[in-house]
């Protein structure tokens, strides 16, 4: 009993972990949603203020299963959180410090993907940082796909590495899409993979709803494939640039 209680706090302390620490915003509309397949898991995002005018965002999936996997990518947020107080507006550079800070403090086979951006709220560009993670796409208003790739490696693999960033301009209209590979790799029943085309036809056929609807409608076609199967955490968080500050 009081080993089933230590367990369900370290789940709700992960939990508060992921809650939306940004207030609204006129211009962007965001949600995310992390579904873990155990009490425990080894996905995490992130939606905080970045400075007067910005909203940051992180997606992170920390190598194995379990509680291994959850003490991991609590110290890749937990180390994200604090180096943003320090990097400033350099992506690249804050990256860096995430990386150290995780090698050292992590054992020698533990790693994480994680993508990392900031959003103007008013030009609308979006500076950012894939270590090693998934790409995120940009959906356009004209169906065309943009995908972030610009990075380096996961973080806490090795201990030095010079990341990238990488910058694009956002379009009112524009749907980002960031998501671990738990979505993309939900499996039917003969064992096909839902895959980057599920995904892209999910978020195209969600176009003109509100991120609270994109999200859930990702998750709900991810489920129709899959047949409600998930054998892996899912993380899902989408921006959409609004085409007014009332859409």
């Amino acid at each position: 009993m009081e080993n089933h209680r230590e367990w369900a706090t370290a789940r709700d302390v992960q939990k508060r972990f992921m809650q939306h620490l940004a207030p609204a915003i006129d211009t962007l509309d965001y949600s995310g949603r992390c579904r873990q397949v155990n009490d425990l898991g080894g996905d995490c995002y992130d939606l905080v203020p970045f400075g007067e005018s910005g909203l940051a965002l992180a997606v992170g999936d920390a190598s194995g299963k379990g509680l291994p996997a959850a003490l991991m990518i609590s110290n890749v947020q937990s180390s994200l959180r604090t180096a943003a107080f320090f990097a400033g507006n350099d992506g690249a550079a804050l990256l860096e410090a995430v990386n150290r800070q995780v090698y050292e403090s992590s054992l020698e086979d533990r790693y994480a993907t994680l993508f990392y951006g900031v959003v103007d709220r008013i030009g609308h560009r979006l500076r950012y940082v894939n270590a090693g993670h998934n790409p995120p796409l940009i959906l356009r208003t004209d169906g065309s796909i943009l995908w972030l790739e610009t990075g380096g490696a996961p973080v806490g693999m090795f201990p030095d590495w010079p990341y990238d960033e990488g910058e694009v301009q956002l379009y009112p209209g524009d749907i980002v899409v960031a998501y671990s590979d738990g979505v993309v790799e939900a499996v039917n029943p003969l064992g096909e993979q839902w895959g980057e085309k599920g995904l892209r036809r999910a978020v195209a056929e969600s176009r003109g709803r509100s991120a609270d609807d994109i999200v859930h409608s990702i998750f709900k076609a991810m489920d129709d494939f899959s047949d409600g199967r998930q054998t892996d955490d899912a993380t899902v968080v989408v921006l959409r640039v609004r085409s007014s500050v009332h859409s």
